[in-house]
């Protein structure tokens, strides 16, 4: 009979463990089952040591159904029943912990994947920005260079009409030049006239000096004779 007890005993241990186990593993689902992965992981230890409380349980209720004594299969006989009403519970649990399980991973891969539209959104929002500040950059570029041709245009309109000024001053200058060379060929011309005229007349004054002279000593000698 004490051998009977001590059998009953370590059974009754061994479902309490048992109960304690899968209930830490139902809690580990309901926090910590953050992948499909992990969940199936977890579903399939409690399922392991639900199958084996479920054995444990049927190894009690034969011994309640073996026991000699009235009394003592009444008791060990409501332990059963209490631990079936609890295994129904723990599996129970377990659905519900999965369910929820599932309905928080799917509630995280719904705001991550809005997150992640979110981000895409504001990322299409700061591209069409940046795009803008381009654009807006380019364009006031655009009229930069533009303004500069548009100066460098006035100030090609105001070297062209300087140029045309200084060529109309060149060929003005140029005319004076060829001017003041026909003047001064036609001064060449005058001196050269002057210098011939001037050296006919030294010419001519000095023959009229040696007839004056040769007239002199003609008068001389004739007075002497």
């Amino acid at each position: 009979m004490a051998a009977e007890d001590s059998e009953v005993r370590s059974c009754l241990q061994e479902i309490v463990k048992l109960d304690l186990e899968i209930k830490a593993l139902i809690q580990d689902i309901r926090e910590c089952a953050l992948t499909e992965d992990i969940l199936e992981d977890l579903n399939k230890d409690a399922r392991l040591k639900i199958g084996k409380l479920q054995k444990k349980i049927e190894e009690l209720e034969v011994f309640g159904i073996e026991a000699d004594l009235e009394e003592d299969r009444q008791v060990i006989m409501r332990d059963v029943d209490n631990h079936k009403d609890r295994l129904s519970n723990i599996v129970t649990s377990l659905r519900q912990s999965n369910l929820t399980a599932k309905f928080a991973m799917e509630k995280a891969n719904s705001e991550k994947l809005l997150s992640s539209r979110s981000s895409g959104v504001r990322q299409r929002a700061r591209n069409k920005e940046s795009l803008a500040k381009q654009a807006s950059a380019i364009t006031e570029s655009l009229i930069g260079i533009n303004k500069k041709l548009t100066e460098q245009v006035g100030h090609s309109e105001s070297t062209k009409s300087t140029l045309l000024k200084s060529s109309k001053t060149v060929t003005d200058t140029m005319e004076e030049f060829k001017n003041m060379g026909a003047h001064i060929g036609t001064s060449q011309k005058l001196l050269s006239k002057y210098n011939r005229r001037q050296l006919t007349d030294k010419f001519l004054i000095f023959l009229a000096l040696v007839f004056f002279m040769v007239s002199v000593l003609y008068i001389i000698k004739k007075r002497l004779w």
